[in-house]
């Protein structure tokens, strides 16, 4: 054991220490690098399949001959298709004991969708319908606590129309009153579904939201149409000049 932990630590020192002696540019690139595998980290890759994508990233690179023709294109979906969807089997199967355990709290109330919608503070007046714009704050984890988006975090409050955002807030934000606050346990099919949402929220995540609804923004008013000006008066038609009589034409001489 000791051995394991002085061999972690002998990495870590080498890693900072290879992290000081980069340069600027060298940094950058290495940011680059990171930045394309967050692409794909979402699939969860084994340490033996990211061996292969690492040799055909650094070969591609290098200029190396292919080792596979264009045909592996296709194939690549079907293998990333296969990995989306065990992800997503994995990842709901993960939060069903969480559903049922927030299902089962004070207050709680399952709504037909599943969402588990948790009364934390009452607040007054009407309810917002799908077609109003509404201003809240909200604090968005996972299931196990980490953050993955809040507006309290930023500082700025956010404005939407209720109707086109996720299914969960649509649903659990209509139970809601201003000045009120309430948890959301959003099932995946309530949130960004099996497709998750740009790499941050993995496709089949049960999402969790404390929403506080500041108001019901009220839409401006349409300014008034100035009132159309009068029509000038039609002018009377003019009357037709009088056309000349036509002139007999002289008779004919006779011969």
């Amino acid at each position: 054991m000791k051995k394991i932990l002085l061999a972690v630590f002998a990495c870590a020192i080498a890693g900072s220490a290879f992290a000081a002696d980069m340069t600027e540019d060298q940094k950058t690139l290495y940011f680059l690098g990171k930045a394309v595998s967050s692409k794909i980290k979402q699939f969860d890759f084994t340490p033996e399949e990211t061996k292969y994508i690492v040799l055909g990233f650094s070969e591609a690179l290098a200029g190396t001959q292919s080792k596979v023709d264009e045909t592996y294109g296709m194939k690549l979906n079907e293998y990333l298709g296969k990995k989306q969807e065990a992800l997503v089997a994995k990842q709901k199967d993960a939060a069903k004991p969480f559903l049922e355990k927030m299902a089962k709290e004070a207050g709680a109330e399952k709504l037909p969708s599943g969402v588990v919608y948790i009364p934390v503070k009452e607040g007054t007046g009407v309810n917002p319908k799908p077609s109003d714009m509404v201003k809240v704050h909200y604090h968005g984890t996972f299931p196990d606590g980490k953050v993955f988006d809040s507006s309290v975090e930023r500082g700025t409050p956010a404005e939407f129309p209720l109707g086109g955002v996720i299914p969960c807030w649509t649903e659990g934000v209509q139970k809601m009153k201003v000045g009120g606050k309430a948890k959301l346990v959003c099932p995946s099919d309530t949130a960004y579904g099996d497709q998750g949402a740009g790499g941050a929220i993995p496709g089949g995540a049960t999402l969790v939201f404390e929403v506080e609804l500041l108001d019901i923004v009220k839409e401006p008013a349409a300014p008034k149409a100035a009132p159309k000006a009068a029509k000038p008066a039609a002018k009377p038609a003019a009357k037709p000049e009088a056309k000349p009589a036509a002139s007999k034409p002289a008779e004919p001489k006779k011969p």
